[in-house]
């Protein structure tokens, strides 16, 4: 059963009508369609392919993510005016390409790729506008998003890229090797920032410090560079070893170290001093006007602050009410706040080691893949596996992560939990953490989309985090639909993981739009929830780094929530839960105005054919 009750009538009117203007309903296609929707098909997908074509040397960390091999000098262009430049004019010709195709005259599916691909096009025109630009290229890194950490991953043994050849080894080398200007042109970009007032917080320049000294504290065969080389496969000749295994080395010893340490050195001296003390992005220059325009990015919505704000506390307040009841549950008399205190103390709640929790994911893994069939028609064809965070990364990640796998299958996904600081991680919330990172959360929605080659690409890799992190959390609500929560420690656990999507409604925009402090935000945090003082640390800290995407979640949910309801309320008894899924997930991650005009003519198709 769902939990979401009505909320502020001003948000939930932005979260209930797509703009008829831009996604008109229109009759569905044949199975077999006309000639002119064929041709009028055929053109859309030119435009596409040249869309492609052009962009391939323009995003290379994309191609990087997807396991596909770049040009090192398509990688060394990285934060630069220069690659800038090049992405505002492909970006505008695939507008103008999008101008010359009669969207009335394509399949219903084609329909879908218009206005996911126009959406994509309009929004990266305005961030490399100069007004936005100028407020979004200074910042490259921060230690939530910054490439100092994600590309050490990217190159890893455990990465997307194939290590199955000697020229797989060699070609990665070469990307390695080029990183090092990488770090120079961000260093640049920083500078610029500097004279302009846009600039980084001291609290996530001195954890980028940390975390670049917990690189180079590595030996050179611990770095994550380097493991590839202890994952050689058969298929590389014995002879070839070692000679690649020095070029490693070397590029990691005498190009990467060396620059990182230059970056850390320029983090030192010159862009701590120069960083803001206030942590709201409102202290930045043109900070609010970018806060504004993040929140319609991150949620596919133009909402307001202030709406956001109140309707986050509406559901804090909701779920407050529920969790009296779970509390009562589980035995416990006292006030809410001190069942907190209580369930953060007892060591009865919290993982006494690793094992436990590699044990309890894999129990609920099972139970979960039970479920699945009745609630889901098409699964993934791409595995999953469980294993735990790499203790590089645990300190500065979230309790789990879920790691895409290849699209030929050639690697499985991962759910990767966090051991890192085990007495504040809880045995409650293992249930509904796994149904948001794994099955059938992330695993479920992206590999489906990776794996459908009838999608265009932007389609099958793409996407907006009101829809990835907006159906991961309500696949966390169909632990009620499995039985997954009858039991009261599962069933607290949902309610305090839904509490945090909530409160990060609260706490993002307070923190940016209505002046709230990092200690406030950390107070309000550990008062309404269960969670550990260090997570909650972790994720106002998050929120600090990355404005606007936390509140995409909850947003995101609550749309799909009330589609569903839309559809149960329409159909009735002909409402097919494994169909409603199929129809949210078929199209890889769409914004939000798009999935409810596709959900809103599958609705009214399936009225017809009653």
């Amino acid at each position: 059963m769902l939990t979401s009750k009505p909320i502020l009538v001003s948000l939930l009117l932005m979260l209930a009508t797509p703009s008829t203007a831009a996604f008109p309903s229109e009759a569905r296609a044949s199975h077999h369609p006309p000639a002119h929707v064929a041709t009028e098909d055929a053109r859309l997908k030119t435009v596409f392919d040249r869309d492609e074509r052009r962009e391939e040397a323009l995003h290379p960390l994309d191609r990087l993510s997807n396991g596909e091999p770049v040009e090192p000098s398509a990688l060394a262009l990285l934060y630069t005016p220069a690659l800038d430049r090049q992405q505002w004019a492909s970006a505008r010709a695939g507008l103008a390409g999008l101008a010359a195709i009669h969207r009335a005259q394509l399949s219903p599916a084609q329909r879908i790729s218009y206005d996911v691909f126009a959406y994509n096009k309009r929004e990266e025109i305005a961030f490399l506008t100069p007004p936005l630009l100028a407020l979004t290229a200074p910042r490259p890194f921060n230690h939530l998003l910054g490439l100092h950490m994600t590309f050490p991953s990217l190159m890893a043994a455990t990465g997307p890229l194939p290590y199955r050849s000697e020229d797989d080894y060699h070609r990665a080398l070469q990307i390695d090797a080029a990183f090092a200007s990488v770090l120079d042109n961000a260093t640049q970009r920083m500078r610029e920032g500097m004279a302009s007032g846009v600039v980084e917080t001291k609290l996530t320049v001195r954890i980028m410090m940390a975390q670049i000294d917990g690189l180079l504290a590595l030996s050179v065969e611990n770095s994550p560079f380097y493991s590839p080389i202890k994952a050689f496969p058969d298929s590389v000749p014995v002879a070839a070893r070692q000679p690649i295994a020095q070029a490693y080395a070397d590029v990691i010893s005498l190009r990467i170290n060396p620059a990182y340490r230059r970056f850390r050195d320029f983090l030192v001296s010159d862009y701590l001093p120069a960083a803001r003390g206030e942590t709201s992005l409102a202290a930045m220059n043109g900070g609010a006007l970018l806060y504004r325009r993040l929140i319609e990015n991150e949620t596919t919505l133009p909402l307001d602050p202030g709406a956001v704000h109140r309707l986050g506390l509406s559901e804090v307040a909701r779920i407050q009410h529920d969790m009296e009841a779970v509390k009562r549950e589980m035995g416990f008399a006292g006030p809410l706040r001190d069942f907190f205190d209580h369930i953060r103390q007892d060591p009865q709640y919290h993982p006494h080691s690793p094992q436990q929790f590699a044990d309890g994911f894999a129990a609920i893994g099972r139970a979960v893949d039970q479920q699945i069939p009745h609630f889901f028609a098409q699964l993934p064809r791409t595995p999953m596996l469980i294993a735990p965070l790499p203790d590089y990364e645990a300190q500065y990640q979230a309790g789990a992560i879920y790691e895409p796998g290849r699209a030929d299958g050639s690697k499985p996904g991962v759910f990767r939990f966090n051991t890192y600081d085990l007495p504040s991680r809880f045995l409650t919330g293992m249930t509904t953490l796994y149904l948001h990172e794994g099955k059938p959360g992330h695993h479920f929605q992206i590999s489906l989309a990776m794996e459908d080659t009838s999608l265009p690409l932007f389609q099958r890799f793409g996407g907006n985090n009101a829809f990835v992190e907006g159906w991961a959390l309500y696949a966390e609500t169909l632990g009620y639909d499995m039985g997954l929560y009858h039991d009261p420690w599962q069933h607290w656990g949902t309610l305090d993981d839904e509490m945090l999507r909530a409160m990060r409604l609260v706490v993002d925009t307070g923190l940016h739009s209505q002046g709230w402090s990092r200690n406030q935000a950390i107070d309000y945090m550990l008062a309404n929830s269960g969670m550990g003082r260090s997570d909650a640390t972790s994720e106002v800290d998050r929120y600090i780094a990355d404005p606007a995407q936390a509140l995409s979640y909850k947003i995101g949910a609550m749309t799909i929530q009330r589609l569903r309801r839309k559809g149960e309320q329409a159909l009735g008894r002909r409402f097919d839960i494994r169909a409603f899924h199929e129809q949210v997930l078929g199209s890889g991650a769409l914004p939000l105005p798009v999935l409810e005009a596709k959900i809103d003519e599958w609705i009214a198709a399936n009225k017809k054919g009653a």
